[in-house]
């Protein structure tokens, strides 16, 4: 394998930002979807849940070629469907063809969890938090600030126009990737049904996969419930406001993108665990000042500010702590154990979008904020018993501990 070491993190910090931003986009425009098509807002919500459960789906019907398939043609072919997924999108002429090709570019879209194993391998072990922390920077500078332009264009130029920017983006980036990735060889030849099989696998025989799945699918979804509810909040009666409020509350969250680059770092100094704990009291403290603003006023917009900022260290944290520990597993199968760690994030992303809309619709903002803390409950309450069987197991990522030997992977390649 050849390496650009200066050169691909932050070719991929930019992939993985396009890519990811392809699924948030769309939580701004819910509001502008149903005015546009003539839906109801947990109707038109449905376009946010559809683009989430297609990238679970893609993770783990894609994701798994990174071990199979060079890195170079995949991610940039990957990215190529987007954007024409992305058009078809923005031609869809009501809500169910839009929701179908939502799901499409859900399925597409998934450049980030496949540049991370790509860079895992790429790097020294003592460096993966780093740069994990980057990457994980660049995703979360899509997320955050897709959702800004994206509802301050909708608002301008109709709920359309941001699928059209978004299908140009991801056209250019497949071509930057086509000329900037480093060649890869891939380590193992296993046929695709092996692949499939192989998360699934893991999941059954690495506890550590299981663990950090479920710390991640658990905070994932009280992230989306309330990225969800507060864009229909914003533009309902409390507040009053157009998309391009849920536009500027995402550009301020953006702010919290500098946290993973420190996240990383402690990660490496203190180990995984020390770092899931800290989040998960983050992003559960922030459904108490979430709560703060059904208020409305001056007041709820403070509290939402603060608490979105709250849960989105919390989430970032812990993603960059559970990849941290997942790569430090298995080296020779680090793209299905991704495929496996992503694709129960983002079911858990997804079914907290739609519990989000549907709690907001039954039970207000303070039932959505609720919901945050019954989310992270269980994440809390297994991590308390793991660490006090297995305290000091990761102390420094620098000599990272493999996960309890399994079975003789199929990927080994032949002694």
């Amino acid at each position: 394998m050849t390496d650009h070491p200066l050169r691909h993190p932050t070719v991929l910090a930019l992939a993985c930002g396009v890519a990811v931003g392809n699924v948030y986009f769309p939580q701004a425009l819910a509001p502008l979807v149903a005015a546009g098509l003539g839906v109801p807002p947990d109707a038109a919500a449905m376009v946010v849940t559809a683009v989430q459960f297609g990238y679970a789906a893609g993770v783990f019907l894609l994701v798994p070629l990174g071990d199979r398939l060079p890195h170079r043609p995949l991610l940039a072919g990957l990215l190529t469907l987007t954007g024409l997924g992305l058009l078809a999108a923005a031609a869809a002429p009501g809500l169910v063809p839009l929701v179908g090709a939502s799901a499409f570019v859900g399925v597409t879209t998934v450049v980030a969890p496949l540049a991370g194993p790509l860079t895992a391998g790429l790097v020294p072990a003592e460096r993966r938090g780093v740069t994990g922390g980057i990457l994980l920077s660049g995703s979360l500078a899509g997320m955050l600030l897709s959702r800004t332009f994206g509802g301050a264009l909708g608002e301008w130029l109709g709920w359309r126009a941001p699928y059209v920017l978004a299908a140009a983006l991801s056209l250019t980036t497949a071509g930057l990737l086509a000329r900037a990735l480093p060649d890869t060889r891939p380590p193992s030849a296993q046929s695709y049904p092996a692949l499939l099989a192989e998360p699934l696998r893991l999941l059954r025989t690495e506890p550590e996969l299981r663990r950090s799945c479920l710390y991640q699918a658990s905070v994932f979804a009280g992230f989306s419930a309330v990225w969800t509810g507060v864009a229909l909040l914003l533009t309902g009666p409390v507040y009053d406001m157009d998309a391009r409020a849920v536009g500027l509350l995402a550009l301020v969250n953006a702010a919290t993108m500098l946290c993973t680059p420190a996240a990383g770092r402690q990660v490496d100094r203190r180990g995984p665990d020390a770092v899931n704990l800290v989040g998960f009291l983050v992003a559960g403290g922030s459904a108490a000042v979430l709560a703060l603003g059904a208020a409305g006023g001056v007041l709820g917009l403070a509290a939402l500010v603060a608490g979105t900022l709250l849960l989105d260290v919390g989430m970032q944290s812990g993603m960059v702590a559970n990849q941290v520990r997942l790569y430090a597993l298995r080296a020779e199968v680090r793209s299905c154990l991704n495929t496996a760690y992503m694709t129960c994030a983002y079911l858990g992303g997804g079914l907290g979008s739609w519990l989000g809309a549907h709690a907001l619709a039954r039970f207000g903002w303070t039932g959505v904020c609720a919901l945050v803390a019954v989310l992270t409950t269980p994440a809390v309450t297994r991590h308390v018993l793991v660490t006090r069987r297995t305290a000091g197991r990761f102390r420094r990522t620098a000599a990272p501990v493999p996960g309890r030997p399994g079975p003789p992977c199929p990927h080994e390649p032949p002694r």
